[in-house]
């Protein structure tokens, strides 16, 4: 799996299915040269044998090739094992127009384990498909995987179930294709409706760090899996709606906290030193839908009145939210102070989907936008600099466009 890449690095993320001493080797596209050293590790059961390679000195815009040896064995795959560094284009071009793929709720069944009746999850070929619309990163919007009752109460329960949803064939030329970045939910954090009471939370942070190559893990001196990145001249906002969060059920709605005191003030001033004409800000509930269910942000109402009052107040525009979890996809709007914001739900990937959400009455739904079925967004940014434009699609599960939204800029 291809993780974070920059300018002049990438990672390289690997697993065995046994002890093995793994060599990844590269050298550029094209080239007649002799391939270079780039890394021996050697794997073990402790980490799932799970390796990452970080790979330093590149060349900006440039391909690379790269092989691994597993026992001094090369490994063949029916697809490339490349990769690209993003491009040294500022105070030189526009920024390149480029696409990111969307998507989550990911579940793959195990039957052994699985409750009784039909199979939740399936049409795991929505994975091959997305690999045809040749992205050029992937986000995983948690759900990621489904952690059982047979898993989420051992180390080594958490490590099988992260392996198993890691495995399926149809997922291995996507996540061989382009970088893949992620961020989780419920689901793989720990079980259903987790928050930040879950006692085995450090077990499951320590699988996300082992199976995700994202470029950092957590804000100091407090912990989770908030990161951030840039990919041309858009910024990425990953953050952790799980290790802060405190019950919704609480009896004080100003007591109730999603993303934790420190991890919204980062934000805010995140957001406020971006320079980028959209500003993506992943978390796994959705924060726009107006409608106080299941785990929206509606059930922290002081928190998010004061996320999105300071994002108003202090005039940052084209902030948009990206969300999953609720196993359907749609667009909220809301402005505040002059200020719009989008949250884009896309859900869900594999994971049984519901046939009556078209009931709930979201206030702020952009109306025509709501996805009753297997699917994934895609993200195209194209444009100048100053003319920036983001066009969303949904796509289903077999290829096919079910909704579009073109979104300016605003300036």
């Amino acid at each position: 799996m291809l993780g974070h890449i920059e300018l002049r690095s990438a990672k390289i993320w690997v697993q065995t299915e046994k002890e093995a001493l793994v060599r990844l080797e590269i050298k550029k596209q094209h080239s007649k040269g002799s391939w270079t050293w780039a890394g021996t590790q050697k794997s073990g059961a402790e980490s799932a044998y799970c390796l990452s390679f970080d790979i330093s000195q590149l060349e900006p815009g440039t391909t690379y090739v790269y092989r691994l040896k597993v026992g001094g064995k090369e490994v063949s795959r029916p697809y490339p094992l490349q990769f690209t560094t993003q491009q040294l284009w500022q105070w030189r071009t526009d920024a390149p127009d480029f696409k990111v793929a969307m998507g989550s709720c990911n579940y793959i069944n195990e039957a052994a384990y699985d409750r009784p009746g039909k199979p939740y999850g399936g049409d795991y070929f929505i994975f091959e498909k997305i690999a045809e619309t040749k992205p050029d990163l992937m986000l995983w919007l948690g759900d990621n995987t489904y952690l059982r009752e047979v898993d989420w109460n051992s180390r080594s329960g958490v490590l099988h179930r992260y392996t198993h949803s890691r495995s399926i064939p149809e997922m291995q030329k996507l996540l061989a294709s382009c970088p893949q970045y992620a961020i989780w939910d419920d689901h793989d954090y720990g079980p259903n409706d987790a928050n930040s009471s879950w006692i085995h939370k450090n077990w499951t942070l320590e699988a996300f760090q082992t199976f995700w190559a994202n470029p950092s893990s957590g804000l100091q001196p407090q912990s989770g899996i908030t990161t951030a990145f840039s990919y041309n001249d858009i910024d990425f906002f990953l953050l952790d709606d799980r290790w802060f969060r405190s019950s919704e059920k609480l009896t004080d709605s100003c007591e109730r906290k999603m993303l934790g005191d420190m991890q919204l003030e980062w934000l805010i001033n995140a957001l406020k030193f971006s320079q980028a004409p959209f500003k993506i800000v992943a978390i796994g509930s959705q924060v726009l839908n107006s409608m106080a269910v299941y785990e929206n942000y509606a059930q922290f109402p002081c928190e998010r009145e004061k996320l999105l009052g300071r994002i108003g107040a202090e005039g940052i525009k084209n902030v948009i939210f990206v969300t999953g979890d609720r196993h359907h996809s749609e667009i909220s709007r809301l402005e505040k102070d002059g200020v719009v914001m989008h949250d884009i739900t896309a859900s869900p990937l594999t994971s049984s989907f519901p046939a009556n959400r078209d009931n709930e009455p979201n206030a702020n739904r952009i109306g025509g936008s709501l996805v009753l079925k297997r699917n994934f967004a895609l993200f195209e940014f194209s444009g100048s600099r100053k003319e920036r434009s983001l066009l969303i699609r949904f796509v289903d599960n077999t290829g096919n466009e079910v909704y579009r939204y073109n979104l300016e800029r605003q300036p």
